[in-house]
C-alpha cells in the first residue's frame, strides 16, 4: 500500500478547504479543489467553481508557466475525469503537464469516471495515492454522490419548532417561532441547496417566496452563486393563486401535480413560465414523492431542502425519505393548541419511532440548531 505522509494529509486538507469554496456555485457538479506541490512547496491551487468552467485541476495548472507542473505532485479531492463532458479531461492535461505523483481523496461516483481516470494516469507511469482524508472528502458532496450513486438527491428538512415540539398555533400561525438569526442561518441552507421543496399547504398559509435573501455581509460567497434553487411545489389538484408570490419571485418553479389537475389552471400557470410535471399517486392517492425525487435526480438536482409543513415533512419522514434534519429549537413555550413537527398517522407504536444521530448541535442567536441524521430501521 502506498505511503501517505503527514504532508500529503495536510496538503489534501488544503485541497479541501479550496473545494468548500464552491458550496454555492457548481451545482450539479461536485465541489473540488485542488494543491500542486514542488520539492514540499506549494506552487499552484485551483479550484472548481461553476459547470462548464475549469475543473479545479485545470484552474491550478493554468496559473502555472509551461513546463512548471512537471515532476510535481497534484493533491485532488476527487478522482480526475478521463471523458469529455463540458470541458476536456483533466487527466489528459495532467499528463500532458508531465505530473510525477497524483493523491486523490476519493474515486469519482459517476459511472463515466468510476476508476478509469485513476487507470488512465497509472497507465501513463504517474504514480497515483488514493482516498486520502476519503471521509471528509465524502462530506462535501453527499448529493452528488447520492445522485450518482442511488439515482436519488440528498435530502435535508428544515423544522423550526418551540421548547415543546410545536411548529404552528393550531390554526396555522408560525410567523415568527425562531429568531432573525436562525432565519438568516436557513437562507444559507436554502442558497447552498439545488432545489427547495414545499407543499400547497404552506403556500395558501404563509404565501412564501422561498428564494434565498441574504446580502454579501452576510454570506460574501453568495456573489459565487450563479444559479438560485429551484422551488418545487407539490400541489396535486393545482390550488395555487395565481397571484402567489412563489409565481412572482425571480427564479425557475415547478409545480408538481396529479393526473387529472385544471387543464384551465395547467394553460395559466404555463403562460407564467411555470414548469409543470405531472407525477403519479402512490398508494394513498398522494404525490409519489420517490417518483418526484427521481425526476428531480434525473434534472441533476443533487441536494433538496424540504421547507413545509407537518403533513409534507411527515410523509418524506415516514417514507424514509429524508437524510439529513436541521431543527431550530426557540426558548419558547406554544402549549397543547399546537401543530407538531411531523404529521404521521400511521405511527401507532413505539416500534414505528425513527432514531438520530446527532452531528452537531449549537446556538444560532437565541436559538439552537441541531443537525440530524435519521437511522430508520
Amino acid at each position: 500500500m502506498p505511503t501517505v505522509s503527514a504532508f500529503d494529509q495536510a496538503m489534501m486538507a488544503k485541497a479541501l478547504q479550496l473545494a468548500a469554496k464552491g458550496t454555492y456555485s457548481t451545482h450539479p457538479n461536485p465541489r473540488v479543489g485542488c494543491v500542486i506541490t514542488l520539492n514540499g512547496q506549494i506552487i499552484a491551487s485551483g479550484w472548481h467553481r461553476r459547470a462548464g468552467e475549469p475543473h479545479a485541476e485545470i484552474d491550478a495548472l493554468s496559473s502555472l508557466p509551461a513546463g512548471q507542473a512537471k515532476d510535481t505532485t497534484v493533491y485532488v479531492t476527487l478522482e480526475p475525469c478521463s471523458h469529455h463532458g463540458r470541458t476536456p479531461p483533466c487527466s489528459d492535461a495532467l499528463i500532458t503537464a508531465g505530473v510525477k505523483r497524483v493523491v486523490i481523496a476519493m474515486e469519482d461516483p459517476n459511472p463515466l469516471v468510476a476508476g478509469k481516470g485513476i487507470k488512465y494516469l497509472q497507465a501513463a507511469g504517474i504514480d497515483v495515492v488514493c482516498c486520502v482524508l476519503e471521509t471528509e472528502a465524502k462530506a462535501l458532496n453527499p448529493g452528488f454522490i447520492k445522485r450518482m450513486c442511488e439515482g436519488l438527491p440528498y435530502v435535508r428538512c428544515k423544522v423550526a419548532m418551540s421548547m415543546d415540539g410545536a411548529t404552528a398555533m393550531e390554526n396555522g400561525e408560525s410567523q415568527w417561532i425562531t429568531s432573525s438569526a436562525a432565519r438568516v442561518d436557513v437562507h444559507k441552507y436554502r442558497a447552498k441547496s439545488a432545489a427547495i421543496i414545499t407543499g400547497i399547504g404552506t403556500v395558501l398559509a404563509d404565501d412564501p417566496s422561498l428564494n434565498v435573501r441574504l446580502t454579501q455581509a452576510q454570506l460574501p460567497e453568495i456573489a459565487e452563486q450563479k444559479i438560485p434553487p429551484i422551488r418545487v411545489l407539490l400541489d396535486s389538484h393545482l390550488q395555487i393563486p395565481l397571484t402567489a408570490k412563489l409565481l412572482h419571485t425571480k427564479g425557475k418553479v415547478i409545480i408538481v401535480h396529479s393526473t387529472g389537475a385544471a387543464i384551465d389552471q395547467q394553460r395559466s400557470l404555463k403562460e407564467k413560465g411555470i414548469e409543470l410535471w405531472e407525477v403519479e399517486s402512490d398508494r394513498a392517492g398522494k404525490i409519489n414523492l420517490t417518483a418526484v425525487l427521481k425526476k428531480l435526480a434525473r434534472a441533476e438536482v443533487n441536494d433538496v431542502l424540504i421547507e413545509a409543513g407537518a403533513t409534507l415533512a411527515g410523509a418524506f419522514l415516514a417514507d424514509h425519505l429524508i437524510d439529513e434534519l436541521i431543527i431550530y429549537t426557540a426558548p419558547v413555550l406554544m402549549g397543547s393548541q399546537t401543530r407538531p413537527a411531523f404529521l404521521t398517522p400511521q405511527w401507532t407504536s413505539m416500534t414505528d419511532k425513527v432514531t438520530l444521530k446527532i452531528a452537531d448541535w449549537r446556538q444560532v442567536g437565541d436559538d439552537w440548531r441541531l443537525i440530524a441524521y435519521p437511522v430508520y430501521n
